[in-house]
């Protein structure tokens, strides 16, 4: 039996009434139905408000844009433009861009810096190149007077000078009297005296060997010395070396007299390593003059040999008689009255007076606390940039001097040389005394005649005056050589002969 269908359904069908029942079209079998469109009335406050704020944006994003293009296009006017639109640009950015260059963008927080311009050159006093002033201390209260006398007199200009003072392992004044002396510094009255960025640094490494010549100059005490010494320049030029250094100068405080124009004189020779002839003056009894800095040096085929033949750790040091390297020195070539200017290929350096470019020490160069081709610290320091095939060079003629530091035997000779002096004087005083003594004795024995003439001038009168008869004139006659005394009264032998006395 089939089932009743109602003619009037009362539920709707989920399909249109053009369909069968289970869902099929009837007739065609793509005829759809049209669907009819009910517009709403009015669109929603909040969708009418986002759209103009869309449209307001895109049309101030490409306003900006075209700002932005505007300011940092390449100026054509003078340098008063370029600097009118980095201002402007860094109002309209709000400190996240600033312009470097003609077009360079960079964060505030990022600095850019060109390489490529602090290479250093002959001439860069003129190029506003700048000079790192490296100047390690150790117990130098005494020198530091005179070290910042000769920073005053350099002619470099001083605002294209920075200083880096290392201080380490000192028992004396050192880093307070620094401290003093440069605030006196650039406390200057006159401002181009006053130096650029100056930086002090405080480390210990643990140095124990004294500073006295014999300790410091000793042997057996060089190996760990240089050592550390080579530490102590690594860690002052690592802390101190900035990107827009161009030179950098190493200085011992205790140099006593330069040239003001060193850094020039130095620097026209636009070589990567370069430094002067060092001596020291010295006694009368010793000379007069020395050759002081024995570290700058030729390398010879004696002295490769002989490291060949040391331990991997062992150091060679010029000037001592365990090491006889045979080298050319640059102190014994100099010539009082040679060129400045002539130049003399090097294999080592000694550290009193360094210019080195900048880049050397970019290039990885730098002072081996190691042995290193069995040497360290300056003189390693001259090996390893010769290795690397950068110019070496010293100056035979071109001389500074060294203060005279006397050594053990110095000071032996000297107080020799003390006690002769203190007997030669004590013998002139003794020599003085006897004269005088026997220049009195004369003095006495002149007055002292004199008083006897008189008395026995004396003694003849009272003696004629008691032989003369009374009321009898007596005539006293008085002379250098003899006192005569007449008596007309006296007795007189029949004739009326007068007898004259004479006293002697």
């Amino acid at each position: 039996m089939l089932p009743f269908v109602s003619p009037e359904p009362q539920v709707t069908p989920r399909h249109p009434v053009g369909g069968y029942s289970n869902g099929y079209p009837r007739g065609k079998t793509f005829d759809i139905l049209p669907h009819r469109y009910q517009p709403r009335g009015t669109i929603p406050t909040t969708r009418r408000r986002t759209q103009s704020l869309l449209r307001i944006g895109a049309v101030a994003a490409i306003l900006f844009l075209i700002l932005l293009y505007t300011l940092l296009r390449e100026p054509s006017s003078p340098s008063s433009t370029t600097t009118s639109t980095s201002s402007t640009l860094s109002l309209f950015s709000l400190g996240l861009l600033s312009s470097s260059g003609s077009a360079d963008f960079q964060l505030e927080t990022v600095r850019y810096h060109d390489l490529s311009s602090v290479q250093g050159t002959a001439r860069g006093w003129e190029r506003e190149e700048r000079i790192l002033i490296c100047v390690p201390l150790r117990d130098a209260e005494a020198h530091l007077s005179m070290f910042f006398s000769h920073l005053h007199n350099l002619t470099y200009p001083h605002h294209l000078l920075d200083l880096a003072f290392l201080v380490s392992d000192s028992k004396d004044n050192t880093l307070g009297l620094l401290t003093e002396s440069l605030e006196a510094l650039q406390a200057h009255e006159q401002e181009s005296m006053h130096y650029g960025e100056i930086s002090i640094i405080e480390k210990d490494f643990g140095q124990v060997v004294n500073q006295d010549v014999e300790s410091r100059h000793g042997f057996a005490a060089q190996a760990g010395r240089r050592k550390l010494m080579a530490r102590a320049r690594n860690w002052l030029l690592s802390a101190a070396l900035r990107p827009y250094h161009s030179w950098v100068y190493w200085r011992d405080v205790d140099v006593e007299t330069a040239p003001f124009t060193i850094l020039e004189d130095l620097m026209r020779h636009n070589k990567d390593i370069i430094v002067p002839n060092v001596w020291r003056p010295l006694p009368e009894w010793l000379g007069g003059e020395q050759p002081y800095d024995l570290n700058s040096w030729q390398e010879s085929d004696t002295a490769l040999t002989l490291a060949d033949t040391l331990d991997e750790d062992a150091v060679i040091v010029e000037g001592y008689a365990e090491y006889a390297t045979y080298r050319p020195h640059l102190a014994y070539l100099r010539d009082p009255y040679g060129d400045p200017d002539v130049e003399m290929e090097l294999d080592g350096v000694g550290g009193v007076s360094i210019l080195a470019k900048a880049k050397v020490f970019r290039y990885g160069v730098h002072f081996p606390a190691f042995s290193f081709e069995k040497h360290a610290e300056t003189e390693g320091f001259g090996k390893m940039a010769r290795r690397m095939d950068l110019s070496v060079i010293g100056l035979p003629h071109y001389t500074i001097w060294h203060a005279y530091e006397p050594s053990v035997d110095d000071i032996k000779h000297m107080e020799q040389m003390k006690r002769e002096q203190l007997a030669q004087e004590q013998a002139e005083r003794e020599k003085a005394e006897r004269a005088m003594k026997i220049k009195e004795s004369f003095s006495d024995a002149a007055g002292q005649w004199e008083k006897d003439k008189v008395g026995m001038q004396n003694i003849a009168q009272e003696d004629q005056k008691q032989k003369a008869p009374a009321g009898d004139p007596v005539e006293a006659v008085s002379g250098d050589n003899a006192a005569v005394s007449q008596s007309k009264g006296a007795a007189q032998p029949a004739g009326g002969k007068v007898e004259e006395k004479v006293v002697a």
